[in-house]
C-alpha cells in the first residue's frame, strides 16, 4: 500500500491525476462512495477507497473473498498482509472526507478515578469503538474506530446526513486499543483481579479464609468423631469408613459408567452442517495466557495458523505478564499476523492464569471465546466443531469442552501415567457427565464459551488456582449446560517428577478451594443443582482429594496385615472382618476401576495401557497422596500461589501435520 501511494499522496488529496478520480476524489460526495473500477464489479466503500492504490483484479478477488467469508474487504486486506491498520484508517478517512486522529484527547476524562469505573468505561469504549468528547469550542464530537462492515454503516449514515462530517473523526482500531491499554491498563488489571471477588464474595476463593475454613471443618469433624467415639465407638468408626468408601466408590462408579458410553460416533462432522459455511461463522476470540513460555511461542503460533477458520474472523490474544521480558521478546521476534495481538497484564493482584484471562476478555471481540495454553495443538477443525455444537445444543449450551490428549506419554514413566489419566478423564468420564447433564469440572484449556454468558458470570475467579473447575460448577449452578465434543487438543505432560508434583499440588489445592467455596452454603448448592448435581460436585471434588489423602493409610493397613501374616484372614471379630473387607474391596475396585478406565480411554485413542503403567498404579497413587498433602499445606500457607508448570522441554511432540494420521489410526 505504501508503495502504491508513493509520490501521489492519499486518495482525494493527490496533486496529480488518479486512475479513477470518480472514486477516489471525496469531492464527488457521499452518494458515490461505493464504486466499481473500470473493469470490475461494484466495490463496497472500504475497497472503493483503495481503487488506484491496489490493482483492480486484486481488489475484485478481495471482494469475492470478503463475500465468501462474510467479512469486510478491509479485514481481508489486513489478513492478507497488504495493508496495516493505520494505513487502512488513513485511506478510509480520506475517502470518507473525515479527519484521522492518532490518539483521543482526554480519553478517560468522563470516568471516575476509581479503578472499577475506569475499567467499565474502557470496556464500553472497546466494545462500541465510539468515544464522545468535546472539541476546542466545546462542541460534541465522536471519534470512531470502525472496521469491516461497520465502515459501510458509517458510509450510509454520511450519505443520509452529510453534516455528520463536522462532528465525526476516525482513529485506527489498533491505535485506540493501544491507547486504552496505556491509559487504563492498571485499572483493567485491577478489575480483572478483584471485580468478581468484590461482586460475589460468597462465590470467590478470594474471600475464603482457607486456614479458618479448614480449622472449622477439623473442629466439626473432631467433635462429631469424638462424640461418636464416646457413645458408640465401633458404629462411629464403621460409619466413617463406609462414608469415605461410598464417596470414593461413587467416583469410580462414574468412570465405570463412562466405559459403557461413547458419544463420539453420534456427533456429526461440521462439514455436514450447512450453517458452518464460512460466511455464517462468527468472530472467535482465542485467549492464550503465557508466562515464561518463550520456548513454546514458535510452535504455538504455528498451531494457531493451522486452524481451519477464516483468519478474518479470528481474534487471538496472547496475554503476557508485563515483566515477562523473554516471552515478549519471543513474540516480537516471531512477528504476529494481523489476527493476533499481544495483551500485556500489569502486575496488579495475584499472578494467576484466571486474572490474565479476565484481562484478555476485556479486549475480546468474538461472539465465542476459547482458552488455549502455550503448549496446545488443537485439531484444525476444533472451532468449527464448537460452533456446530453450540448451534445444535441451543441457547442453554454455554460451554463446549474439547478433549485433551497427552502426546508425549511414551517419553517417561510419569508422562505415561499422566497420558493414561487424561484418556480416562476426557475420553471416558467427561462424555458421560455431559450426556447425563451433570456438572463438569472443566479442563484448563480448550473450553469454548458464549462470550455474553461468560461476562454475565463475571469471568474467572482470579483467586482460584483451578479456575476451570470453579467455572464449570458456576455454569451448572446458573442453569447453563456444558457439552463435550469429539475434537482433540494435544498437550505436553510434565516429564520430571518435580514438574508433575507442582502441577498436581496446584490442582488438588484448587479442587479444595472449589469445594470449600461452593460447599460453604450447602442449601444454596442443593437448591441450584438438585441432589444429583450437588452429589456429583461432591464426588468430583471430594472423591479424588479424600482418596489421595487416605490412600497411604489403606496401604499401611495392607502392609501391616501382610507383615503379620494376616492378609486375607477373616479377623477376630465382625468389626475387623468388615473393616478389612471394605478396605480390600475399596483398594481392589479403586485399582481395577482406574486401570479399566485408563484402558478404555486409551483404546478410544487407538492406544493401550502398558504393563509398566498397570503394575505401578499403587505407586502412582502414593505420589498423588504426596501432592494432596502438599496441597493442604499450601492451602494454609499460600492459597493463591500459582505453581508454574514448565513447557517446551519435551522431546517427543506430535508434529502438526500428523494429527489427522493419529486420529484415523
Amino acid at each position: 500500500m505504501e508503495a502504491a501511494r508513493a509520490g501521489k499522496g492519499p486518495p482525494g488529496r493527490q496533486t496529480g491525476a488518479t486512475p479513477d478520480a470518480r472514486v477516489c476524489d471525496p469531492g464527488i460526495g457521499p452518494a458515490r462512495m461505493d464504486r466499481r473500477p473500470s473493469d470490475g464489479p461494484v466495490l463496497p466503500v472500504e475497497l472503493a477507497a483503495c481503487v488506484g492504490l491496489l490493482p483492480a483484479a486484486f481488489l475484485s478477488a478481495v471482494h469475492d473473498r470478503a463475500r465468501r467469508v462474510g467479512a469486510g474487504g478491509d479485514e481481508v486486506l489486513r489478513c492478507a498482509g497488504r495493508v496495516r491498520d493505520d494505513e487502512m484508517a488513513q485511506v478510509l478517512a480520506d475517502h470518507l472526507g473525515l479527519p484521522l486522529v492518532q490518539a483521543v484527547d482526554g480519553l478517560f476524562v468522563p470516568a471516575s478515578p476509581v479503578p472499577a469505573a475506569v475499567a467499565d468505561w474502557a470496556k464500553g469504549l472497546l466494545r462500541t469503538g465510539v468515544h464522545a468528547g468535546f472539541d476546542a469550542s466545546r462542541r460534541v464530537v465522536f471519534t470512531l474506530a470502525v472496521r469491516g462492515r461497520a465502515v459501510r454503516r458509517l458510509a450510509r449514515a454520511l450519505r443520509v446526513d452529510p453534516s455528520l462530517r463536522a462532528r465525526l473523526r476516525l482513529i485506527a482500531p489498533d491505535a485506540l486499543r493501544r491507547q486504552v491499554m496505556e491509559e487504563a491498563g492498571e485499572a483493567i488489571a485491577h478489575d480483572a483481579a478483584f471485580a468478581f471477588r468484590d461482586a460475589a464474595p460468597d462465590r470467590s476463593a478470594g474471600a475464603l479464609k482457607a486456614s479458618r475454613a479448614l480449622l472449622a471443618l477439623t473442629i466439626v469433624i473432631a467433635a462429631v468423631a469424638g462424640g461418636g467415639a464416646v457413645l458408640a465407638p465401633e458404629l462411629t468408626f464403621l460409619a466413617t469408613l463406609a462414608l469415605l468408601s461410598l464417596i470414593f466408590l461413587s467416583w469410580i462408579a462414574l468412570r465405570l459408567a463412562g466405559c459403557r458410553f461413547d458419544a463420539d460416533d453420534a456427533e456429526p462432522l461440521p462439514a455436514q452442517d450447512p450453517a458452518i459455511e464460512d460466511r455464517h461463522l462468527p468472530v472467535y476470540t482465542l485467549l492464550i495466557p503465557l508466562y515464561k513460555e518463550a520456548a513454546s511461542v514458535p510452535r504455538l503460533l504455528a498451531a494457531m495458523r493451522a486452524l481451519d477458520y477464516p483468519p478474518e474472523k479470528l481474534d487471538i490474544k496472547l496475554v503476557v505478564e508485563a515483566d515477562d521480558g523473554e516471552t515478549r521478546a519471543a513474540i516480537a521476534a516471531a512477528g504476529l499476523p494481523p489476527q493476533m495481538e499481544e495483551v500485556v497484564v500489569p502486575n496488579v493482584g495475584p499472578r494467576t492464569k484466571p486474572k490474565a484471562l479476565n484481562m484478555g476478555l476485556t479486549f475480546a471481540r468474538g461472539t465465542y471465546v476459547a482458552v488455549f495454553d502455550a503448549e496446545d495443538q488443537p485439531e484444525e477443525d476444533q472451532l468449527r466443531r464448537a460452533v456446530a455444537a453450540f448451534r445444535r445444543g441451543g441457547r442453554r449450551v454455554a460451554c463446549v469442552q474439547a478433549k485433551l490428549c497427552v502426546d508425549n506419554g511414551a517419553e517417561r514413566w510419569i508422562s505415561g501415567h499422566f497420558a493414561a489419566e487424561y484418556a480416562g478423564q476426557f475420553d471416558v468420564l467427561l462424555p458421560i457427565l455431559s450426556a447425563l447433564n451433570l456438572p463438569i469440572l472443566l479442563g484448563g484449556t480448550s473450553n469454548h464459551f458464549r462470550r455474553d454468558v461468560l461476562e454475565d458470570l463475571g469471568g474467572w475467579d482470579a483467586f482460584n488456582v483451578t479456575e476451570d473447575a470453579d467455572l464449570g460448577i458456576r455454569l451448572a449452578r446458573t442453569g447453563w449446560r456444558t457439552e463435550v465434543i469429539a475434537s482433540t487438543t494435544f498437550e505436553e505432560a510434565p516429564v520430571t517428577l518435580g514438574g508433575w508434583l507442582g502441577q498436581r499440588t496446584r490442582w488438588f489445592k484448587g479442587w479444595a478451594q472449589t469445594l470449600l467455596v461452593h460447599g460453604r452454603h450447602p442449601r444454596s448448592l442443593l437448591r441450584d443443582l438438585g441432589w444429583r448435581g450437588a452429589a456429583t460436585v461432591g464426588v468430583l471434588t471430594l472423591g479424588p482429594f479424600v482418596s489421595a489423602l487416605l490412600h497411604p493409610f489403606g496401604m499401611a493397613l495392607l502392609g501391616w496385615n501382610l507383615a503379620r501374616g494376616t492378609l486375607g484372614a477373616l479377623g477376630d471379630n465382625w468389626m475387623e472382618v468388615f473393616t478389612s473387607a471394605l478396605t480390600y474391596a475399596t483398594l481392589a475396585v479403586g485399582y481395577g476401576g482406574t486401570a479399566l478406565t485408563m484402558s478404555v480411554g486409551l483404546a478410544r485413542r487407538g492406544d493401550r495401557l502398558r504393563g509398566s503403567l498397570f503394575w505401578t498404579i499403587p505407586l502412582y497413587w502414593l505420589l498423588l497422596s504426596l501432592a494432596a498433602w502438599r496441597a493442604v499445606i499450601e492451602l494454609i500457607r499460600r492459597p493463591y500461589h500459582w505453581e508454574k508448570t514448565a513447557h517446551g522441554i519435551s522431546t517427543r511432540r506430535l508434529p502438526l501435520w500428523s494429527r489427522r494420521l493419529r486420529n484415523s489410526a
